[in-house]
């Protein structure tokens, strides 16, 4: 089917708002400040989706499920560019957080909301990555997750502690067996009602963050039951509300034991609110490209109207902010890596803090950023913005919502001051 209701966008710009033009405008930013191998590997991958677009036929429309793209991008390792995965003998010649960066903005562009969907599989993987010492089990289930067998979803926010990740209600009692059992509710998990693989944290005692536990759970298992939570901003993704019935967890799945839970959690959170920011910063390119072509091409009283100022002004302004956004956050992506290796990924704790910071910093500029460019983009373009018949439909919506997921923009600013204390501490 075709995606609007009604053309209202004549041929020539409709026509001119192709993927492959839009990636040209991105490309034509980023060629000077990529190296060829990194520019070679956003090619690649824009590539494949251009080619995947064209045979599937994909519109973009409201009907096709975003779900059923996952196994192919899985396949070409287009899931993450995280890791490489040598324990599931899978490796990349391009991989680490600049490479996903680069990954997730040729896929955002493509379809922003199956690039979300895939940034919550990776928020799975990361964990197992990092905590399977090669278990078979905890290896089934990366290797499902990574080539894309089966989308996967984190579970951490609950009803009643939402920001307070800590203090969580969840329980896990532990078992003569060395199982545990998990008892409560988790909600507002992306891909839970689709995900075959779950990361979830309970607790040993209600409200006790020093008695955290982390879990692997297959949701085929008895006491997992989801229902999906209505977000209409993002409607191609399932959002799960979820219950635990004394959800038997066996001990090959316990990523971590009661007691390590936190630091878990707490190791995540860099490489989770970066991967936030690389979606929402590839939502303004996404956003500025649609304008500026349409900019080019629409007139009105007889010219352009990137001409007038009030258009040329306003657009200038949106392209200057994502240009330097995506500088500052490249440049993060390039010393993480570094940090990375250097270290053999446990970066000492003094450097560590000053990135939990820069992530915060990253995540609610790059999200503040994301809900302006799209709305002023979409306002440019007059009625076509705000129409169906491009893409600017599912930017602005999803717009809406990253400033909340992974931690609202109050908490952003919450860690940023508390890492100002911890700064002036080491003076």
């Amino acid at each position: 089917m075709s995606r609007f209701i009604d053309q209202v966008i004549n041929d020539e710009i409709l026509n001119k708002l192709s993927l492959k033009n839009r990636y040209s405008f991105l490309n034509n930013n980023l060629m000077a400040v990529l190296s060829s191998e990194q520019f070679n590997f956003l090619k690649k991958v824009q590539k494949f989706c251009m080619r995947f677009e064209k045979k599937n036929g994909i519109t973009h429309g409201p009907d096709e499920d975003v779900y059923d793209w996952i196994p192919t991008f899985g396949a070409e390792g287009y899931i993450t560019r995280a890791h490489n995965f040598e324990m599931i003998d899978i490796t990349y010649e391009n991989y680490g957080a600049v490479y996903d960066f680069l990954r997730y903005l040729a896929i955002d562009m493509f379809d922003t909301q199956f690039a979300m969907g895939s940034g919550a599989t990776v928020l799975a993987i990361n964990p197992i990555f990092e905590h399977h010492e090669n278990v078979p089990e905890r290896l089934e289930a990366l290797k499902d997750l990574a080539t894309g067998k089966a989308p996967g979803a984190m579970l951490i926010t609950e009803p009643e502690r939402g920001s307070d990740a800590v203090h969580q209600l969840t329980t896990c009692d532990e078992q003569e067996d060395s199982s545990f059992l998990l008892n409560g509710e988790k909600v507002f998990n992306v891909n839970a009602p689709k995900a075959k693989w779950a990361v979830a944290y309970a607790t040993a005692e209600k409200n006790n963050g020093n008695l955290m536990a982390q879990f692997l759970i297959n949701t085929s298992w008895d006491g997992w039951s989801c229902e999906r939570v209505g977000v209409p901003w993002v409607p191609k993704l399932y959002i799960g509300h979820e219950w635990f019935e004394n959800l038997k967890v066996p001990k090959e799945y316990i990523l971590g034991p009661v007691g390590k839970g936190r630091e878990h959690l707490f190791e995540g959170l860099v490489p989770e609110r970066i991967g936030i920011a690389c979606g929402a910063i590839s939502q303004c390119w996404g956003a500025v490209s649609h304008a500026a072509i349409y900019a080019n091409m629409r007139k009105q009283f007889e010219q352009e109207i990137l001409k007038f100022q009030g258009v040329g002004f306003l657009l200038t302004d949106l392209w200057a902010k994502t240009t330097n956004l995506t500088l500052g956050l490249l440049k993060f992506c390039e010393a993480y890596d570094e940090k990375m290796e250097k270290f053999e990924g446990k970066i000492p704790t003094n450097i560590s803090r000053v990135m939990v910071a820069s992530a915060s910093q990253l995540k609610y500029h790059c999200t503040k950023l994301s809900k302006q460019v799209c709305y002023e983009a979409a306002n440019l373009m007059g009625g076509a913005g705000v129409s169906d018949n491009t893409a600017m439909e599912d930017y602005i919506n999803i717009s809406r919502i990253q400033e909340i997921i992974g931690g609202t923009r109050q908490i952003q600013q919450y860690i940023m001051s508390m890492s100002l204390r911890q700064l002036f501490k080491m003076l």
